[in-house]
């Protein structure tokens, strides 16, 4: 027993003795690598500076040195040193004609890739552009004039380039990204939905393209799909207020009024905003309260834009007319109340228009936000026949078009009488219509007299 305790305890202690030879080997030969590799980096290192002391040396000779300035080119350009690398590159380049050994399509080319660098746009464009009738088939020129392109807002040519470039480096998310952009922009929506989703798939923090995407759906009418990326990026600071603006419209059309207050107001919560979308997302929000009839929030949205831009839209009839609208309960009602509420007032219009008439209504059609048409028998002491009457929802002016469709239903229900009724007024050939014809026309005077009256 005693025996096979001691072989036990051996055979651990042999076994423990092997692993810290193992260990220690491993580290001698670690050390050793790292100390060959630093030796190696020193050597380098000792290499390039070498080499740019003899550039120079030559250079201090003859400024002109074709080898001394293409070894600090590669050099400079190796390490990033952009400023550097672009001016000796553009030596370079003015040399090609009286020096063979100089590769012009080299030269040109990273003269212009350090030019894009330094963000000297032109340049980069120009010496691009030569070097892709030396090499068209390069990722670099495809990819970055593409880029260009889509800058200059020359997108079918952005398209073409990028199209290159991806044939070369089929994944390169950023090339992906700006040929999605350049598909959105051109209104194949398609796509651009396509390929931004695989950009999106990888990079899903970023907003710009997830922006992109987001109006391809709205072109392609994918309203559902659109809102919740917009609703998605509205707290961005970059895209937010836009996202908002388009978010909050979207609703706005879809009559979801109280989700359209929330999507403006967060994007007016924005410190950076440009006038154009702050004005934009003020004048939609008003129009979200007007149909939800608050009027004084309307108001107060209207008086901020008309003190910014007086000429803005029609903010200035806008106002004109809520300030009457706020002091007259049935105007409101009559312009921007919903259908059910507009259609009680105008029945109680058709039922006191007559006096001492017998008045039996017959049939209320209703064409959403534009006017509403009652039929109605009216007996009177004196004549008895059948009315029909248009109550269009307007302060503006209302043409011959809407009284030719009015005399044509006249026609339809056999009506011997019309009467077409607005908060405006009616055009010249409106009122010439109606000359020779059984419609009389109700202007805004007279439509406020008769709600006076009720």
């Amino acid at each position: 027993m005693n025996l096979n305790l001691i072989l036990l305890a051996a055979g651990i202690i042999l076994l423990l003795l092997l692993f810290i030879g193992v260990i220690i080997t491993t580290t001698r030969r670690s050390d050793t690598e790292a100390g060959k590799s630093k030796k190696k980096k020193t050597r380098k290192n000792r290499d390039r500076d070498a080499i740019i002391r003899e550039a120079n040396k030559r250079l201090s000779q003859n400024p002109k040195d074709v080898q001394a300035l293409l070894d600090l080119s590669d050099i400079y350009f190796a390490d990033q040193d952009w400023e550097k690398a672009y001016r000796t590159y553009s030596l370079l380049v003015t040399m090609c004609s009286s020096h063979s050994e100089i590769d012009e399509f080299l030269v040109t080319l990273r003269q212009a890739l350090a030019a894009f660098q330094l963000k000297m746009y032109e340049d980069a464009y120009k010496g691009l552009m030569i070097a892709k009738t030396f090499n068209s088939e390069v990722f670099e020129i495809g990819y970055n004039l593409g880029f260009l392109e889509y800058k200059r807002k020359n997108y079918e040519r952005a398209i073409a380039n990028l199209q290159s470039a991806l044939r070369l480096q089929p994944n390169h998310l950023q090339a992906q990204k700006y040929l999605g952009m350049a598909y959105s922009r051109t209104k194949k929506n398609k796509e651009a939905v396509g390929i931004l989703k695989q950009v999106i798939e990888q990079r899903p923090d970023d907003k710009e393209a997830i922006f992109f995407q987001a109006q391809a759906y709205y072109e392609l009418g994918q309203n559902e799909m659109a809102i919740q990326l917009f609703s998605h990026l509205r707290p961005d600071p970059t895209f937010g207020p836009q996202a908002a603006l388009m978010a909050g419209s979207l609703h706005l059309k879809t009559k979801d009024y109280n989700l359209a207050i929330m999507d403006f107001e967060i994007g007016l919560r924005h410190e950076k905003i440009r006038q154009d979308v702050d004005l934009e997302l003020k004048y939609r929000l008003s129009q979200a309260h007007m149909k939800l009839q608050d009027l004084p929030s309307a108001l107060n949205l209207l008086k901020q834009i008309y003190t910014v831009d007086p000429g803005y839209k029609d903010v200035d009839t806008q106002l004109k007319k809520n300030a009457e609208l706020s002091k007259n309960q049935n105007l409101q009602t009559y312009l921007i109340a919903p259908d059910a509420d507009f259609v009680a007032l105008c029945r109680r219009i058709v039922q006191g228009y007559f006096r001492n008439a017998h008045t039996k209504i017959t049939d209320i059609q209703v064409r959403k936000g534009e006017y509403a048409d009652i039929l109605a028998e009216v007996e009177t002491a004196a004549w008895a026949d059948i009315v029909l009457f248009r109550f269009v929802r307007t302060t503006g002016q209302v043409g011959e078009f809407v009284l030719r469709d009015l005399y044509a239903r006249i026609k339809d229900v056999k009506s011997g009488r019309g009467l077409c009724i607005c908060a405006g007024n009616f055009s010249e050939t409106a009122t010439a219509f109606v000359e020779a014809r059984f419609i009389d026309l109700i202007a805004k005077e007279q439509l406020m007299n008769l709600l006076k009256k009720m």
